[in-house]
């Protein structure tokens, strides 16, 4: 009995490394990527740094990512970020922290950047607002955690690898560039970010012709149209739809998200399909995310699961999202401007 015990526990031991296996191929295959956010307008200022300063005041805002919690070693980013508009200069400034870990031995990115934009006028109702950024990167990783192949065997892992020991840590600089053309309620954009291609290897091969932990340029293409509902004696308060897009490309890979929000003060519900399923040689079938928020005038408080669509439906447990901004005035002023750029801050 103790050795047909035996039988049975090996084939799910060989599911166990053959996930992991898998898993870490496909860190190797997805080598370069971005953290990613599927409220991509609640982190707006990591997706574009003409966003900073888009609420024409002060605004404070933090988000927490955990990407398939099923999974020990899934994927945990978060974020900080500060912008102010500056209305005498036309400018808006920011600074965003992000701090991204993965995998059994906690790779982790940590990003700090500087971010301005300048605002002008085209016609009487189309701004272009223009940005840049200015990024320091680092990546570290705890060697220590990792269990390489050559450590595996039938009677137990072995203490040590041969596998060669790399760098605690490597930095970079990094630069990335943006527009947004924007209307009273329609809004476009584009962002092209990792212009500096940072070195990510943790291994002294900076200058090395074959060196793969460059990171590649992410371009981004986003739009959307927010309708109004005036209000009326039943609906006293007015009800607004946004339809939003967010293409982005990296490398090799691709990726689309398409949704919309529904907000009637204070209540904010959304739903976005993400992948592209019928242009790509393999099937980018990813996630659904829906999105239940809360947002006054100052707070913004909202929470989204994505609900996996992939083949990792059984194994990930989705992702979940967290965000809170607090949008204040400077004391001085006696009231609050319009919000400039029309876009959802969800």
């Amino acid at each position: 009995m103790k050795g047909t015990g035996n039988i049975q526990k090996r084939p799910d031991q060989m599911k166990k490394w053959a996930f992991i296996i898998w898993l870490a191929s496909m860190a190797i295959i997805c080598l370069g990527q971005d953290p990613q956010f599927s409220r991509f307008y609640s982190n707006s200022l990591y997706m574009a740094p003409s966003f900073a300063g888009s609420t024409g005041d002060n605004r404070f805002a933090l988000n927490y990512r955990n990407q398939w919690p099923s999974i020990k070693t899934g994927f945990v980013t978060f974020t900080a970020s500060y912008d102010h508009y500056f209305n005498k200069l036309h400018s808006g400034t920011g600074i965003l922290f992000l701090r991204d870990v993965a995998g059994s031995g906690n790779l982790t990115t940590t990003n700090i950047s500087l971010l301005y934009n300048f605002d002008f006028k085209i016609r009487n109702t189309v701004h272009v607002r223009p940005g840049m950024s200015f990024t320091m990167t680092q990546r570290s990783i705890e060697f220590q955690r990792l269990i390489w192949r050559d450590q595996m065997s039938a009677i137990g892992n072995a203490p040590v690898s041969g596998e060669v020991i790399p760098l605690d840590n490597a930095a970079d600089l990094d630069f990335g560039v943006s527009a947004i053309a924007y209307s009273e309620d329609l809004w476009f954009g584009v962002c092209a970010d990792h212009l500096l291609h940072p070195n990510q290897s943790l291994y002294e091969q900076e200058y090395a012709s074959d060196n793969q932990a460059l990171l590649g340029t992410k371009v981004q293409v986003f739009g959307g149209w927010r309708i109004v509902v005036k209000e009326q004696l039943l609906r006293p308060k007015p009800t607004t739809l946004q339809l939003t897009f967010l293409y982005k490309n990296q490398n090799n890979y691709n990726q689309l998200d398409l949704g919309f929000y529904w907000n009637y003060e204070p209540l904010v519900l959304g739903i976005w399909y993400r992948g592209i399923p019928f242009f790509n040689e393999i099937s980018n079938n990813d996630a659904l995310v829906f999105l239940a928020g809360f947002k006054t005038r100052q707070y913004n408080i909202g929470y989204s699961y994505d609900f996996t669509t992939s083949r990792l439906i059984v194994s990930s447990g989705g992702s979940h999202e967290i965000s809170f901004s607090y949008t204040f005035n400077r004391p001085d002023k006696k009231r609050r401007p319009r919000k400039m750029v029309p876009c959802p801050e969800f």
